[in-house]
């Protein structure tokens, strides 16, 4: 979900020691997100009850440490774990700090480069302008298969975020993929760009993932993690590369804010693939959402996806959402979801998949209702 948006950093400022020329500090937060949802049509089953994990953003803590150097000069650090508050364990595969790992240095007139596990540029440059940003994975493309909502992270990735310069903000990412005598087997590369302008914003930005060599033995030895979370795009497990391209643009009218994104992504295969046409995906999402008063916010949402090349299938999604604050750390809220599918998704009938909840219906049509609480520390 949200990759970083809306956290709340709290908490434990720590002074430097004697020994140290400049000030330091380190920064708990964390969020602890969970629900009651109900499923029409989940896995072959007409319903499912459920309590759930992450309704608006994933359960999460972290430590945030920064280091003045002096001369407009900060090491900046990053640890952040993910968790599911209804059984305790470890997300992100049971990874320690699965959700990012990163140290690096910025300076206030140039931006920032880290250096670990984190995410890409599109995530901090166009996702804010998506209506994903604002109530959750419902108003996004269903399996996430343009990274719209952030499914994946970067490992082993040297990354630069500029600061806003007069409306304009910049970043750029390499990962190296690691595979002995192949440089460019396993890498991934991205670019963002955005603008904002009075009232308005524009956004645009490219990924590239190497899924592996090509060898089948080792494919998917890839230094992004995985995008095949659902039947929307797993029969393409084996693709040679993903190649996505994403823009979108928001505008402002009082408490209102419109908006959308358009994406375009390619499945490429090569011969080591178990498909032979490159699988091309078209997203278009459009939203608008009300800031009824400051503790109140509403949204709605349309989403449509088509894919053509190795299969045709389309999906029709609307989604509707309210949020509540019942102080600066808790809301409570709701949402709702519908999707149909038709045609083929490489492997059989298209089955609807709202959003980047990434639960197969089994079906043409799925429908999911949720209400939860937020707390962020």
């Amino acid at each position: 979900m949200k990759a970083y948006a809306n956290i709340v950093a709290a908490t434990c400022l720590v002074a430097a020691g004697a020994s140290a020329h400049a000030q330091s500090s380190v920064t708990l937060y964390g969020i602890v997100d969970t629900g009651l949802m109900y499923v029409h049509n989940s896995a072959g089953h007409s319903t499912q009850f459920a309590m759930t994990n992450g309704g608006e953003q994933p359960s999460r803590w972290g430590l945030k440490t920064s280091e003045d150097l002096g001369g407009g000069f900060k090491v900046v650090a990053t640890l952040e774990n993910g968790f599911d508050p209804n059984t305790g364990k470890l997300g992100q595969g049971g990874l320690m700090f699965g959700r990012q790992a990163f140290v690096g240095v910025s300076k206030d007139t140039w931006g920032t480069v880290t250096f670990g596990r984190q995410y890409e540029p599109l995530t901090f440059i166009v996702q804010p302008i998506q209506g994903d940003y604002y109530l959750g994975g419902v108003f996004t493309s269903p399996g996430d298969i343009d990274n719209a909502d952030s499914s994946i992270r970067i490992n082993n990735g040297v990354q630069w975020m500029s600061p806003n310069w007069a409306g304009l903000q910049m970043g750029a990412m390499y990962s190296f993929g690691g595979i002995a005598g192949s440089v460019g087997s396993g890498q991934t590369y991205s670019g963002a760009a955005s603008y904002t302008f009075g009232p308005a914003t524009a956004a645009v930005g490219y990924l590239h993932i190497d899924n592996g060599n090509s060898s089948l033995s080792t494919r998917g030895a890839s230094s992004a993690s995985s995008l095949f979370n659902s039947s929307v795009n797993s029969a393409y497990k084996t693709a040679r590369s993903i190649n996505i391209a994403r823009a979108g643009g928001a505008y402002t009218i009082g408490p209102v804010v419109l908006g959308g994104y358009y994406s375009f992504s390619e499945y490429s295969p090569d011969a080591a693939s178990t498909f032979t046409r490159t699988e091309k995906y078209h997203v278009g999402s459009v939203y608008a959402v009300w800031n009824v008063t400051p503790a109140f916010q509403t949204e709605i949402g349309y989403t449509y996806m088509k894919s053509l090349g190795d299969s045709s299938a389309k999906q029709n999604q609307i989604g509707l959402a309210v949020d509540y604050l019942l102080s600066k750390r808790t809301d409570v809220y709701a949402f709702g979801g519908y999707a149909h599918a038709s045609g083929t998704n490489g492997s059989g009938p298209a089955q609807a998949v709202i959003g980047s909840w990434d639960i197969d219906s089994g079906a043409s049509t799925q429908g999911l209702v949720m209400v939860g609480i937020r707390h962020k520390f």
